[in-house]
């Protein structure tokens, strides 16, 4: 492949991460954020401490105050920023792009009150004329370890394959690979929901659970969120893929994960706005445990672990009631969808 301009929009963890391996497959990366300090800090000191305290960023990957300046002659624009900004994100970018370009995203979660994946906003906001298919990047991948080049597999989906095999080839090396698939709602519903399944394999941690109660959670919180998916119109083999049991599986698992450590800190008594504050970053699985619990309840879909989540979250419940309940809840067959 040429080398391709891309414009990361969101200096998180993840932003930076995905740059760094563009900027090792010889493409042009212009990071742009909305915090002065840290696109000087990234400039001026090739660092990102608020994310990676030890790493040392590429002194050619260039961070813009400006996003106009950022998009100017773009081959393609990448969006890594918190769900509940996306849509305001989005109508910036198309208010100043001037040529079309391929539009990515690496981001999990479902838009609040709306309940949108994040493509939905990026197709709704952004004129078609613009842009691409929009390919959704994800997959079962750590920051701080693909920031060190550790081995991450993931998926590129979009509508349009050809789309999704120029993501793939714009990303993959020797130690970042890329699979397509053209299942995009399998794909998206599957990033977002696994961020409520983490938070009750972390809070089962925090209350003091072993293996066999974190294995049962992951593996009937991957029923739940394929009976969603499928509900939508997913394939359910997306949900045995990367984006589906193998992102589950890394971020249920991980105390790199933030919904993991949300949930742990939940089954150690600690207060959701105590564990928001401290950690510092966006937790996505408690604004999706909202939105996953109300499209259940619209769409009639069986869900009992996000309701469960959705109590203690929203609603008080006390964790050991909600686990005593589910625990004690209808029989039911192992594969029954409904």
């Amino acid at each position: 492949m040429d080398k391709q301009t891309v414009a990361v929009i969101g200096p998180g963890s993840w932003g930076t991460a995905l740059s760094q391996v563009l900027h090792d497959n010889g493409h042009e990366v212009r990071i742009w954020g909305n915090v002065p300090e840290q696109i000087d800090e990234i400039n001026q000191e090739h660092t990102n401490k608020r994310y990676f305290k030890d790493i040392v960023l590429d002194k050619e990957i260039k961070a813009y105050h400006d996003l106009k300046e950022a998009l100017t002659g773009a081959d393609s624009v990448l969006f890594v920023v918190p769900t509940k900004v996306t849509r305001l994100v989005a109508k910036q970018v198309a208010e100043l792009l001037d040529h079309p370009v391929k539009v990515m995203h690496a981001s999990k979660g479902l838009e609040p009150n709306t309940h949108k994946r994040i493509s939905q906003i990026l197709e709704e906001e952004i004129p078609a004329s613009l842009r691409s298919e929009i390919v959704v990047v994800s997959g079962p991948s750590h920051a701080e370890e693909t920031i060190v080049r550790d081995i991450t597999l993931i998926t590129a989906a979009s509508k349009d394959l050809e789309t999704a095999r120029y993501v793939q080839e714009l990303f993959s090396n020797h130690y970042f690979r890329l699979y397509t698939n053209t299942d995009v709602i399998g794909v998206e519903t599957a990033g977002a929901l696994k961020n409520i399944i983490a938070v009750g394999a972390g809070a089962l941690h925090g209350l003091g659970f072993g293996d066999n109660a974190k294995a049962a959670i992951i593996t009937r919180g991957l029923a739940e969120i394929t009976r969603l998916g499928v509900k939508l119109g997913a394939s359910p083999l997306t949900y045995s893929g990367l984006s589906g049991v193998g992102d589950l599986i890394v971020t249920g698992t991980s105390i790199h994960s933030r919904n993991w450590r949300a949930g742990d800190a939940l089954g150690r008594g600690e207060k959701l706005e105590d564990i928001e504050a401290n950690m510092g970053m966006i937790i996505e699985g408690i604004s999706t445990t909202k939105a996953a619990y109300e499209l259940a309840q619209e769409l009639d879909v069986y869900m009992p672990i996000t309701q469960a989540i959705y109590q203690v979250i929203y609603e008080g419940q006390d964790i050991r009631e909600a686990i005593n309940f589910m625990m004690n809840n209808e029989f039911k067959e192992e594969n029954e969808w409904n």
